[in-house]
């Protein structure tokens, strides 16, 4: 599939893209680079990037259940302040760096199958998001 081509281009021409992918997010949402202040080396940074990764493969692939785990993160890191509009923004900078770095390999089909894999991840979000806020009662 698209996405998952594209992972392995990118892939093939930079070795961790947890930099990049970091990079674009604090440059977008500047405020989120706080909530790394203990991560000098990239190491939460580099596990949350590749669970992200694979729950996109997930939802693009098989769908066996990790994507679900969007769902349950977007509600745990509620907890530490994250706010679950955060990850939408996360997603978005997955694909801003993959583009990137695809330069003109990055074609019509590829930019298609991204943005139908960023409205599926924004749905999960959304949900998440619902569940947690408590019904308002009219």
């Amino acid at each position: 599939d698209w996405i998952t081509e594209s992972l392995e281009l990118a892939a093939v021409r930079c070795d961790d893209l947890t930099p990049l992918v970091y990079e674009r997010l604090f440059l977008v949402r500047p405020e989120t680079r706080g909530l790394f202040r203990s991560d000098p080396k990239n190491l939460i940074k580099g596990s949350m990037l590749e669970l992200a990764i694979e729950a996109i493969l997930d939802l693009a692939g098989d769908r066996k259940g990790s994507h679900r785990l969007i769902f349950s993160e977007v509600q745990s890191h509620d907890a530490y302040g994250t706010k679950p509009e955060i990850f939408s923004v996360f997603f978005v900078a997955i694909a801003d760096v993959v583009r990137d770095l695809l330069g003109d390999r990055w074609t019509a089909d590829i930019e298609e199958a991204w943005q139908t894999i960023l409205t599926q991840l924004q749905d999960y979000v959304d949900a998440a998001i619902i569940e947690m806020r408590p019904a308002v009662k009219v």
